[in-house]
């Protein structure tokens, strides 16, 4: 059996474990720069403020609502996340982490999945503070979905589902719509709405010819998934990242170009750090430019520039060296700069490179790379950077409601008083 355990609200949860004043109240979690709100509580949803709402258009409702706003705090988060998946590996050895709040379990023999997914909540929230939602079934497509029940009726199932029959597998399957399928993605939504499928059990009726035919191998094996057959397996994507990218809003305009050009090679660095990461390579690179729009009296531009490498790398030398070409083809003298980004694309394995007779990288970029990631994973933090990127200062985002790094830091540490009797 598979299990995915999803925190709820899981920024608005990491600032509650620690400021207990906020359960109950709306809480939202700003983005970079505190533009808009990229988590919200339950209790915020409710009084009507958007995923992705520009703070400075809600700002009425917040006042009107009560709704407490902080920054993001991505430190906490992190360690909260990197806590949260250790205390996972009690309950199995294997443990595929899907994303900075969500993991894959498979999880050993057991006659009581229902005491398997109650204990995992209890224990989590116990340990952290945060509340989990627990899906359990014979395969990872089957989990996600009865993850997705355990979420939306948290009354009725207490925080766990487990699908242990295949009448429950297919009950499950009629009110699942296809577009909530795990991975579905929205062409092969639009392909099975078309064909007919508007529920996941409608889709499990096709042929496998049909769906191999139309949706790839890739749809085949969620099919499969969803039928009970475990066909995609812990590690197994999906789909494969198409990009990589680091984009940012600054927490002030800028209209120097040596202020552009230390932003492009920082984000390039932190794009090729990613794609090391994932054993990666990339073929082409782009960089884009823009004003801030919301100064419309300003002189408004945006523009991107798309650079196709001469063979695939993952060198930060390399790639920043075609992305400061980019910038300097796009950037405009005058314009106030609000946001930058370089995003890597045309992914390919590292190990399966094509080699070329005359353009390969030099051999010696590997080991300098190696090199680099060793000492910053050592030293925790980017202290080994390139020449053209700010050595000694580091950019802050505008984090006006930024909470305290209670579990990163000494200073923020949380202190008790406590009085002897």
């Amino acid at each position: 059996m598979y299990a995915i355990i999803d925190c709820n609200s899981f920024f608005a949860s990491c600032e509650r474990a620690f400021d207990p004043g906020l359960i109950g109240k709306p809480l939202a979690i700003l983005s970079n720069n505190d533009g808009c709100v990229i988590s919200r509580s339950r209790e915020a949803k409710a009084v009507g403020i958007p995923m992705g709402a520009p703070l400075f258009k809600y700002k009425e409702i917040i006042a009107q609502k009560n709704v407490q706003i902080r920054s993001s705090n991505y430190s906490l988060y992190g360690d909260m996340s990197e806590r949260m998946m250790k205390l996972l590996e009690n309950f199995s050895p294997e443990v595929e982490v899907y994303s900075i709040d969500e993991a894959f379990l498979k999880l050993p023999e057991s006659d009581d999945y229902q005491k398997v997914g109650c204990d995992i909540k209890n224990y989590i929230y116990q340990c952290t503070g945060i509340p989990v939602s627990v899906g359990i079934a014979p395969t990872k497509a089957l989990s996600k979905a009865a993850n997705n029940i355990a979420k939306k009726f948290p009354e009725k199932t207490t925080g766990y589902y487990v699908i242990d029959t295949d009448e429950k597998r297919i009950k499950l399957l009629k009110w699942l719509p296809v577009k909530d399928i795990w991975g579905i993605g929205f062409g092969n939504t639009k392909r099975l709405q078309t064909k007919g499928a508007q529920t996941a059990y409608e889709f499990t009726k096709l042929t496998d010819d049909w769906v191999k035919r139309n949706m790839s191998i890739v749809g085949l094996r969620l099919k499969k998934d969803l039928e009970g057959e475990p066909t995609i397996l812990l590690e197994d994507e999906l789909q494969n990242k198409k990009a990589i990218a680091t984009t940012r809003s600054f927490e002030f305009t800028f209209s120097d170009k040596e202020n552009m050009k230390e932003r492009i090679a920082t984000f390039a660095s932190r794009c090729t750090e990613k794609l090391r990461m994932q054993d990666s390579s990339c073929n082409i690179v782009m960089v884009y430019l823009k004003s801030d729009r919301n100064k419309r009296n300003e002189s408004q531009y945006r523009a991107k520039r798309i650079v196709t490498l001469p063979y695939a790398t993952n060198s930060t030398l390399t790639i920043n060296q075609y992305a400061q070409k980019a910038l300097n083809d796009i950037y405009k003298p005058g314009i106030k700069y609000k946001r930058a980004g370089v995003i890597l694309m045309g992914l390919v394995k590292t190990d399966a490179l094509q080699l070329d007779l005359f353009k390969n990288e030099d051999p010696k970029h590997k080991q300098l790379m190696a090199a680099m990631d060793t000492l910053n994973e050592k030293y925790h933090g980017r202290k080994v950077k390139m020449a053209n990127q700010d050595l000694q200062r580091t950019w802050k985002m505008r984090q006006a409601h930024l909470s305290p790094e209670y579990t990163t830091k000494f200073s923020d540490i949380i202190i008790l008083n406590c009085k002897t009797i």
